[in-house]
Formats: C-alpha cells, structure tokens, sequence
C-alpha cells in the first residue's frame, strides 16, 4: 500500500511540475541552440562555429565608438577571427554566457534582448586575474526553410556585471550557464 501512495504521489507531483513548465516550442529551441553555439564558439576559440548563424546580408553593430556597422557574415566572421586571434596569441582563454529576457516572435522574425557576460582567463604565467566584462545585446534572426534561424541583425553594448547577475530565467528563453560573480579583488574591463 505505501508503494501505491508513494507512486501515486510521484506521478501527481510530476503531473504538477509538467503543468507548470510548458515545453519549449521548436522556435525557442532552435533560438536557443545559437546561444549555445556562440558558447562553444568562444570556449573553443572557432570562430567557424557560428559561422552558419548568420545570414549573408548580416549586419554587426559593436559597442565601440570608433567602428561602423559590419555588413555581411564575411565581414563579421572576420571581426571574430581577428579578435579569437589576439586571445590566442596571450595563450588565454575566454568564455560567454547569455541572458535572454524578452524574446519577441512574428511569423519567421525573432528578436531576442538581454545581457552577456565575457570572461577572459589569462595565461597562467601572467599570474593576472580572472577579468570580465558585460553588456546588452538585440539579436534579430529570420526563419529558414529547415527551421533553423539566422541572424540578421546583432548589436551589443556594455554594460555593469551586475545587470547579467541580477537578470531573471523568463519562461523557456535561453538563460546560460549562470556564471558566480568574481572575487571583489578581480578586475572588471
């Protein structure tokens, strides 16, 4: 008999939980499943990762003053080469995490804002901090034919840590690893 309760009480909790957390919808996975490809991209230092994310006629639009916009996948692919590169070259490593806090679908159109945070780990020799810095993002992304989303538009700009920290998981949007703060003693690019 207390085998039938405590599975009776099982199935109504799992009843309850399966309730309360619709499923993700083919379009929140495909969505989210670029954050995660921007992910291995940075841990990996491969740009090729992401490199069929974007649509031919992308456009990149940096958080720095002195840089227009970016036309064209060519061209953003190479920003993330040059910028892979220079990481390489300190013999370090970098990694990225996203926040999506309103995703916005229509049709084959999809707009996701939130917040990223990078960290960069320096080459152990250094002895250096672990540093980071963070921003917001817009990411714009139209439907292809096979369901996958490219992006075609994507503009970020800096922005505290503590924005990505204290943002909030929203429904089955794209939520991270969910990094720790650093240290008080770590740096902040």
């Amino acid at each position: 008999m207390r085998f039938l309760l405590f599975t009776l009480s099982l199935l109504l909790c799992s009843l309850v939980v399966a309730k309360a957390a619709p499923p993700l919808s083919e379009d929140d996975q495909a969505l989210n499943l670029n954050y995660d490809q921007f992910v291995l991209a940075f841990s990996q230092l491969e740009p090729q990762i992401i490199e069929k994310l974007y649509a031919d006629n992308a456009c990149y639009v940096s958080e720095n003053q002195d840089k227009g916009i970016v036309e064209g996948r060519e061209n953003i692919l190479a920003l993330y080469k040059a910028f892979f590169g220079k990481i390489r070259a300190k013999n370090a490593q970098i990694d990225i995490d996203f926040r999506v806090v309103n995703r916005q679908i229509e049709d084959k159109s999809a707009t996701d804002v939130g917040y990223y945070l990078v960290r960069f780990y320096p080459a152990a020799e250094t002895e250096e901090p672990v540093s980071e810095f963070a921003g917001k993002f817009v990411m714009m992304a139209k439907k292809r034919p096979d369901g996958k989303w490219h992006l075609t538009v994507d503009t970020n700009n800096r922005a505290e840590p503590s924005f990505y920290f204290s943002a909030k998981p929203s429904q089955n949007w794209y939520f991270g690893r969910q990094f720790s703060p650093l240290p008080p003693a770590a740096k902040h690019d």
